[in-house]
């Protein structure tokens, strides 16, 4: 037999059984290696997920900004139509006000309008 099994065979065989001396000697923080090193393991894992939360954050902060810009150029075309609309609308008047002025045209009584029809007349 060798020495390691008979070792392991007497720890079997003893009732008394050699309780740890304490949890920190168990975790092993007992050397200052051992400690540096769960903080550096500590320190890596909350980065890591520092890195995840900060991807997933931009990215939504990204599509929010993709729908902004789509909903600024909604905005840009439908100014474009109103002010296009408005233009329109104030030739009427500036060409009516010129009419007036410059040509001595008048809007006519509507007692001197005719209707004339296409369906009245005969060939």
């Amino acid at each position: 037999m060798s020495a390691s099994y008979i070792r392991f065979a007497e720890r079997q065989e003893s009732p008394e059984r050699e309780a740890p001396e304490s949890i920190s000697v168990w975790l092993g923080f007992a050397s200052g290696r051992s400690v540096l090193m769960y903080i550096l393991l500590t320190s890596l894992l909350a980065s890591g997920l520092m890195v995840v939360k900060t991807t997933h954050e931009n990215r939504l902060a990204f599509n929010e900004l993709q729908l902004l810009r789509e909903e600024a150029n909604q905005l840009d075309v439908e100014w474009g139509q109103l002010l296009l609309e408005q233009s329109t609308f104030g030739l009427d008047g500036r060409i009516e006000q010129k009419a007036t002025r410059e040509l001595q045209m008048q809007v006519p009584q509507i007692s001197d309008i005719i209707v004339v029809s296409l369906h009245d007349q005969e060939p």
